[in-house]
């Protein structure tokens, strides 16, 4: 009995501190889009400059988080899943503090460049953590748990980068970081990992992902399912103030407040679609559902007009709700792939999306000068809720699905 006690509180303290140390990743992830316009501001950039420098600052990042996850998911197969996230998270929250001195736009992309990478590990490390320590019928749950604890780091990022100096803001989620790393001294490994480290199977390949055809398929499925969800956050929210203007919101739309609706919405979505995931027995058609309540309200965000700040910020809470399948896609990618690639690809997937950013705000910026933002917007978020159905449809079921295999590679 008390060696049962002592398993359920390991599991469980791992759970909640994978919980914590997504919350600090969410709450560093965000935490330009909330300061960017007071932050570049004191750095001397005015009026159009503010967007501009805005996107190509926020590509820095993203290509950071492509680099890191990379990085972070071979090692993660190679060395532990543990390992990574004490790395990542050490590498992040140094990155944070030192962005808050940044003397110049250079430094402040460099920082956001390096944060970046380390932000890469942070979820895909916990995420396959948690698959390989929970039985099979539960993992679900604590996935829902983690992000659902997690994304509710973007409301803390919004109510601080609202009521504090932005370098303020940089120095708490740096020093939150730091006091979630001492917390994870007393995590263990993943048993399914350690039962191969010391074999000769090949592990953390990050090429034999595209040496195989039906592999690389199931690879980038797994990425493009999530692409309707960083099409929201990365175009609709982070440049909310922009499109509050043109669509005539009564009042000053706050990038801050629309963050902060956003991840809310993304709170409750996330917990209904993982625990509706268990209760239906399917990832699936959990996830279909809510990329059409996504595609739905992309229209509605983009060809409303005359909306108060209530109404607005409620949309944006919606809107969040609606691409709360964050938590069900990362474990549809874990569930694909064998242990020696578990982690490469659940840290690669999830950061891959986010990378996706970089690509979706250059083609919105070449569209925008000749149909202008509201057409802009919708013609990549139309593409991008397309090629997620596709993918879906393409994938497997794997709710329920034994993870204790490996990836035959050749």
């Amino acid at each position: 009995m008390k060696y049962k006690t002592g398993i359920k509180s390991v599991l469980s303290i791992t759970v909640f501190v994978s919980a914590l140390g997504y919350f600090v990743d969410i709450y560093d992830l965000i935490i330009f889009s909330i300061v960017r316009i007071p932050s570049l501001t004191s750095l001397g950039v005015k009026g159009d400059q503010l967007l501009s420098t805005g996107v190509f600052i926020l590509n820095m990042q993203m290509a950071g988080m492509l680099i890191g996850g990379i990085i972070w998911g071979i090692w993660g197969d190679k060395k532990g899943r543990l390992s990574v996230l004490f790395g990542s998270i050490f590498l992040y929250s140094a990155a944070n503090i030192a962005n808050a001195f940044a003397p110049s736009i250079t430094a402040y992309a460099v920082f956001r460049l390096i944060a970046g990478i380390g932000l890469a590990g942070e979820l895909g490390a916990a995420v396959t953590l948690i698959s390989e320590i929970l039985p099979k019928e539960l993992r679900g749950y604590g996935t829902a748990i983690v992000a659902s604890i997690g994304v509710s780091g973007a409301v803390a990022a919004g109510l601080i980068g609202e009521n504090f100096h932005w370098q303020t803001a940089y120095i708490i989620g740096g020093i939150l970081g730091l006091i979630i790393l001492i917390m994870r001294i007393k995590m263990f490994e993943s048993g399914m990992y350690t039962s191969i480290k010391e074999s000769d199977v090949s592990k953390g390949n990050f090429l034999k992902l595209f040496t195989s055809g039906k592999r690389f398929l199931k690879y980038m499925n797994c990425i493009l399912i999530g692409l309707p969800i960083w099409f929201v956050v990365g175009i609709l929210i982070t440049f909310s103030p922009e499109f509050g203007k043109i669509i005539h919101v009564q009042g000053t739309v706050s990038a801050a407040n629309s963050v902060m609706f956003t991840y809310i919405g993304l709170i409750f979505g996330d917990f209904t679609s993982g625990f509706l995931s268990q209760a239906l027995k399917s990832r699936k058609k959990i996830v279909g559902v809510f990329i059409a309540l996504t595609n739905i309200f992309i229209l509605v965000y983009l060809f409303s007009s005359g909306f108060s700040l209530f109404l607005f910020y409620t949309l944006c809470l919606i809107l969040g709700f609606s691409i709360g399948y964050w938590a069900v896609f990362v474990t549809i990618g874990s569930e694909q792939f064998g242990t020696n690639l578990r982690a490469t690809v659940t840290t690669t997937v999830p950061n891959f999306i986010r990378g996706s950013v970089v690509p979706i705000t250059l083609v919105f910026q070449l569209l925008r000068g000749s149909v202008g933002m509201i057409y802009s917007a919708m013609i990549v978020g139309i593409v991008s809720v397309v090629l997620a159905y596709i993918s879906l449809y393409n994938l497997e079921e794997t709710f329920g699905k034994d993870l204790n295999y490996v990836e035959q590679i050749e």
